[in-house]
């Protein structure tokens, strides 16, 4: 059975810019690379402040990854917009606070991490 979530999201945080640069790439490139579907967003934000109905999809879902900035940050993003996110079956990647090595590897597994990892000489 696969160990993949049902759904990834990944947010490139375009207008704070508050996720370093480097690992917003880095994770962006790890992740296209995989193989594996994903959804990629500008900006959580932005999303949240228009209300977008893509956003209670996600949550309505099941499983998801979010790989954005803090937990809390994105939750609120989430209920300011009119969606609960759920207790369960979410998991929130802070990629402005862990490097993108560590990020990947919470969403991809470790097989993905490690090459990902031998490819740049880690």
């Amino acid at each position: 059975m696969s160990q993949q979530p049902s759904r990834i999201l990944y947010c490139h945080c375009a207008y704070a810019q508050v996720v370093p640069k480097q690992v917003k790439e880095e994770v962006l490139r790890q992740l296209a690379a995989s193989g594996v579907a994903f959804d990629a967003v500008p900006d959580l934000c932005e999303l949240s402040a228009k209300g977008d109905p893509s956003l209670a999809r996600l949550a309505g879902e099941g499983d998801v990854k979010i790989a954005a900035c803090y937990p809390r940050a994105v939750k609120w993003l989430f209920a300011a917009a009119g969606v609960k996110l759920p207790e369960q079956g979410v998991e929130v990647l802070n990629m402005r606070s862990e490097p993108a090595e560590k990020v990947i590897f919470a969403i991809l597994g470790p097989g993905f991490a490690t090459a990902a990892a031998a490819k740049e000489g880690l």
